[in-house]
């Protein structure tokens, strides 16, 4: 027998529900004849597919079965269609004893001595069929006050022994726990029963709903070692919730593939999709398109959302013809783009500063029928601002009244942004007044946006003076407002006080994300702290925020400049446990570090990993391979390093051809600078200032060898 647990240690509230006139035994069978039932009994009518055996249902529900007790109201059984139960003096019984006291009056253990009154009200239900208790608990985990009711009727039943699946009734309470937000006490629930694949699912929910992520995989891994195989079902739950909270990682969701495929589940469209979406907001579109294939090739259908998402992950990273192509099949198909699928092309298009493109899909818009949104018209104006014709930006804003599309703060957002990316933050304030002119009120996104352009030029008065006004407006931040505050005071070398606010910001109830860990992770490694990276590590990992790969290069890039270079290897080997596939900017990190100490030897191994790991080195790369001979005087190697980037189509820059003049003027060579500083001429790189004071600094050499 299933053991219901203690009571929670604080009083359940008393819920009050007004009695009718009592019945003789305390059970009504009546038709079902009036559309409106007296509003003071309590009933249960609505049934779903419970009513199947229990042995059956042990081995055959999955997580549908659990929703459709919350979703579903139109499976009723037939037979029982006209059966109406009177539940009322029981909820007023247990209300009663919950509200007068906090003993386990209601344990499950079978009672040896009864009050004549509960005696009568056990055996007035005992013809109760299953499924109607199911239905009764369902309709109390509707809300989370009556949960503790709920608790109530199950440990009442299992006591009197009134109805046997109790498994599927705690599954309900679990499921009604995690949707209230109350995982620990559905966790404690769990742990008083033997855990069979509907709890499991019902638990997996709660913690993919509670967005703790780490729990419900580990679900998923016990349940495997039990011998049970997880509902696909879950899988949805789990991305969704890592998309939700933007935490989509590509690493994680191949690895959910995998764990897929070993157990030989048949992946519906559902999952199919999420799966894609998963990896093209997590910046995989390579895998993403792989598994788009895949679907399509096996004839089923691929959701319009899906396609657009994909879409817009291939214009950010300026893959615009594939996006385009994309974009085609799914007019050829006979699926009419709407705007958010335009939209997503003229990001592309915007990103990649394809103005004319960009023109065009607008037109295309409007040829087509599809109206033009704010987002619409706020990427034209990135599209113009980026290209610097403000007048047709403003001639936008224009079209825009024009259309019946009033200007909001994310239009002016984007005009804020295109002034700071291309350094004008000073006309910050005649964005301001002009959003003013419209009548539009700054918005979070805007005051966001607003406080990234003072912190970027290192304004921190005005970006903090704007954080106030912020909050005079009764507008709250969120985790980007903080994260801006915080970055924009670490790189303006004010730690204490981004130390301050990273304090602030969890005093206040708002909790860090990576990206504030990481930010505050690359502070501490300036500062040598290296026990307080440490600790929060361990605090990340104690919300449920596991590293990714931009922390394990922040550490790896902290470490290295540091020259602590056994952490930094430790780094990567725990990186790549994790299953995160190393970066080219991690190994970058590595092979500059390395090479401001002129260690040419550890530097070629990093070089040699990093075409291990299947990543073509970078010009970056291969100047810090430069560097770390030149530094040890192995002048040789490094022009080897230079016939390489030849042979491999890598264009050497002006940092490699004055890298390589420092390292002759190190081993004294200095008859062999000018012409590395002619190559570097005919090559078609412009000297600059540290070019042309290399050559300066040979002359010189030469010249006082010469007198």
């Amino acid at each position: 027998m299933l053991l219901f647990p203690q009571p929670l240690p604080y009083r359940f509230p008393s819920i009050s529900i007004t009695s009718p006139i009592f019945h003789h035994h305390h059970l009504i069978l009546q038709p079902q004849l009036s559309a409106t039932p007296t509003t003071t009994a309590l009933t249960a009518t609505n049934l779903t597919d419970s009513s199947l055996p229990y042995s059956k249902r042990h081995h055959e529900t999955s997580q549908n079965d659990i929703e459709d007790y919350y979703n579903d109201d139109d499976d009723d059984i037939l037979p029982l269609q006209s059966l109406r139960y009177d539940f009322t003096p029981l909820i007023n019984y247990l209300s009663n004893k919950i509200s007068t006291s906090t003993d386990s009056d209601c344990d499950s253990a079978s009672p040896t001595s009864l009050d004549s009154t509960e005696f009568q009200l056990a055996e007035s239900y005992r013809a109760v069929p299953g499924p109607l208790w199911h239905s009764l608990l369902k309709s109390l985990c509707t809300s989370s006050s009556s949960i503790p009711l709920a608790y109530a009727v199950v440990s009442w039943l299992q006591k009197h022994n009134l109805c046997f699946s109790y498994e599927l009734l705690y599954s309900i309470l679990i499921h009604a726990l995690g949707q209230s937000e109350k995982l620990y006490e559905a966790f404690l629930l769990s742990q008083k029963q033997n855990l069979t694949p509907l709890t499991y699912n019902a638990l997996i929910s709660a913690c993919a709903r509670n967005n703790d992520i780490e729990k419900a995989l580990n679900l998923i891994s016990r349940m495997r070692e039990d011998g049970y195989h997880s509902d696909f079902v879950n899988y949805s739950l789990i991305i969704r919730s890592l998309m939700r909270n933007n935490r989509a990682d590509s690493a994680i969701l191949q690895k959910i593939y995998r764990e897929i495929d070993r157990d030989k589940l048949e992946v519906d469209v559902q999952l199919w999709n999420d799966i894609i979406v998963g990896l093209a907001k997590a910046g995989d579109l390579d895998k993403a398109l792989e598994f788009l294939g895949v679907v399509q090739g096996s004839g089923l259908s691929v959701k319009t959302a899906t396609l657009v998402t994909v879409i817009w992950g291939l214009g950010n990273c300026g893959r615009t013809e594939e996006a385009e192509a994309i974009f085609e099949e799914m007019r050829d198909n006979g699926l009419q783009p709407r705007t958010r699928a335009y939209n997503a092309l003229l990001r592309g298009y915007v990103k990649a500063g394809l103005l004319r493109d960009a023109e065009f899909v607008v037109s295309e818009m409007e040829r087509s029928g599809v109206l033009p949104n704010e987002q619409t018209y706020s990427l034209l104006i990135d599209a113009y601002g980026n290209a610097e014709r403000w007048e047709s930006a403003r001639i936008v804003l224009k079209e825009m009244e024009a259309s019946d599309v009033q200007p909001n703060a994310y239009v002016f957002s984007r005009i804020l942004a295109s002034y700071r990316d291309k350094g004008e933050w000073q006309k910050t304030f005649q964005v301001l007044r002009e959003m003013e002119d419209s009548g539009v009120r700054p918005d979070r996104i805007f005051y966001n946006v607003l406080i990234d352009t003072f912190g970027k030029f290192n304004c921190l008065d005005h970006a903090m003076a704007t954080f106030d006004r912020m909050l005079s407006e009764g507008i709250e931040p969120d985790t980007i407002t903080w994260n801006t505050l915080i970055d924009c005071h670490c790189k303006a070398g004010k730690h204490d006080r981004a130390e301050e606010l990273f304090e602030e910001m969890m005093e206040k109830g708002y909790l860090p994300c990576n990206t504030t860990f990481n930010i505050m992770i690359n502070s501490f490694g300036d500062q040598e702290r290296w026990v307080d990276v440490k600790n929060l590590l361990t605090n990340m990992r104690s919300q449920g925020l596991l590293p990714n790969a931009v922390t394990y290069t922040t550490l790896i890039d902290i470490y290295g400049k540091s020259g602590r270079f056994d952490d930094a290897i430790e780094c990567l080997d725990d990186m790549k446990a994790a299953g995160l596939k190393p970066s080219s900017t991690m190994y970058n990190a590595l092979l500059n570090a390395y090479a401001q100490r002129g260690l040419s030897e550890q530097a070629v191994s990093a070089f040699w990993a990093m075409r291990d790991d299947g990543l073509k080195p970078s010009l970056l790369a291969l100047n810090s391979l430069i560097n770390a001979f030149g530094k040890d005087r192995r002048d040789v190697e490094a022009f080897v390093v230079l016939q390489y980037m030849k042979e491999n189509d890598l264009k050497p820059d002006v940092v490699t051809y004055t890298t390589l003049m420092k390292a002759l003027i190190l081993v004294e060579k200095f008859d062999k600078v000018p012409s590395v500083y002619e190559e570097m001429i005919l090559s078609g790189c412009t000297p600059d200032r540290k070019a042309r004071a290399m050559l300066r600094s040979a002359l010189k050499y030469m010249k006082q060898t010469l007198e």
